[in-house]
């Protein structure tokens, strides 16, 4: 019996079945930013030859052996295959499929955490993976945080331990200087992706939008069942994360925390993959820019409320400029909420009441009511109604939290 590779895949409604909203949309597609992948014969029957044949069968019981000595054969048969999969934005669900196998950490196990999940897939989409891989790298490589130094060509552990020092020793040469470090290792980082937040990021990093729709379907419903031995547990669907073992998944995790970078010169943050090292350089004792917070010796506010206020102050000139097109005042409102407002109450359920009171009445400050009248809406004031919704806010949290000492008193 004949099985039609399209069967595998979604069909395309027929013309005169489309509804009046569909013909629009199909009629004026939006061009991609860049070329959609397209793979070529070549490609995979070169990649075939160079399996492994000594790497473990995934769970389609398709052997690294038969696509290596059949490559001739078989790969215009997946070169079909993998086209139409890109052109659908569609992965198959048997290509989606992971035998996750419990592979100890350690010698003596004493738990569940004890084991690492290695999920073992298909050796024909592992080879479509590669492929799609090159094609990220060569779309993204440029946009990458440069301190990022996990699955980059030229770059290793080495770079990071090196630029770590280089960091640290120049910084050690000022008098009175020190430097703060902290290690940070994501517990199953890659099952914290989450498709839709990769899609976003991926679209920003001009990955082309038939790239990201494939992107997120190949991590959308996959099946998966843990093997131990002989046993095999019941099939089990999941749509968060990328399987450890997959070739895409280093990448796709790095693109995903790509937007995670220092926006200041005294913080340092190499990442290596999912081991992320924050280093804060430290002068004269005065860690308010590594803690983000100015705070004296005397533990006085007035130099981290003249910080804010200023910072608010620059912020002013773009509500200026918005007023200038005649945008309606709730859109106003909106924009200096999320712009200005948050800089000025950044911290501020730390601050005393009275504090805040008295830069809130400062008629320099841009939330004094003369200084803002001009966009003709009603501003929250710092000294009321936005201190109690951050102190409140923060209130319930300190409940909630078993580490915080309002906890105990619950």
């Amino acid at each position: 019996m004949k099985i039609s590779v399209l069967s595998w895949f979604p069909q395309p409604a027929e013309p005169d079945k489309l509804s009046p909203t569909q013909l629009h949309t199909s009629a004026t597609p939006h061009p991609p930013p860049l070329t959609p992948l397209t793979i070529k014969e070549e490609e995979v029957n070169r990649l075939f030859k160079r399996l492994n044949t000594r790497k473990a069968t995934g769970p389609d019981s398709v052997s690294p052996s038969l696509l290596k000595h059949c490559a001739n054969q078989l790969s215009p048969v997946f070169t079909d295959i993998f086209n139409t999969s890109l052109e659908t934005c569609h992965v198959p669900a048997c290509f989606k499929t992971s035998a996750i196998v419990p592979v100890p950490k350690k010698t003596k196990i004493t738990g569940l955490n004890d084991y690492r999940p290695v999920a073992l897939t298909s050796v024909v989409m592992k080879s479509f993976e590669r492929l799609v891989l090159s094609y990220l790298k060569d779309i993204t490589d440029s946009l990458l945080d440069p301190l990022q130094f996990a699955y980059r060509a030229n770059r290793s552990v080495d770079d990071a331990v090196n630029m770590a020092l280089h960091f640290i020793l120049q910084h050690l040469d000022s008098p009175g200087s020190y430097a703060s470090i902290l290690f940070v290792d994501f517990s199953s980082a890659f099952n914290t992706i989450i498709p839709a937040l990769l899609r976003d990021k991926l679209f920003q990093l001009n990955v082309p939008d038939s790239m990201c729709s494939w992107i997120t379907d190949f991590l959308t419903d996959r099946r998966q069942f843990v093997r131990l031995g002989t046993h095999v547990s019941d099939l089990q669907h999941i749509s968060t994360g990328s399987p450890q073992g997959c070739v895409l998944s280093p990448l796709l995790f790095s693109l995903y925390t790509n937007g995670c970078t220092s926006g200041h010169q005294s913080v340092k943050l190499l990442k290596f993959a999912d081991d992320t090292t924050l280093i804060g350089l430290i002068s004269d004792g005065n860690e308010s820019a590594y803690r983000g917070t100015t705070i004296t010796k005397e533990l006085k506010w007035a130099q981290n409320i003249s910080s804010l206020t200023k910072k608010a102050q620059q912020r002013m000139y773009f509500l200026r400029q918005l007023k200038k097109f005649l945008l309606p005042v709730k859109m106003l409102v909106n924009f200096y909420t999320a712009i200005i407002e948050s800089v000025l109450t950044s911290s501020i359920t730390v601050w005393s009441r009275r504090r805040a009171a008295k830069i809130a009445a400062d008629p320099s400050h841009p939330e004094d009511r003369t200084e803002v009248a001009w966009i003709q809406a009603a501003f929250p004031q710092i000294h009321s109604k936005t201190w109690s919704r951050h102190c409140s806010r923060r209130w319930r949290f300190a409940g909630s939290c078993s580490y915080t000492p309002r906890h105990h008193f619950r």
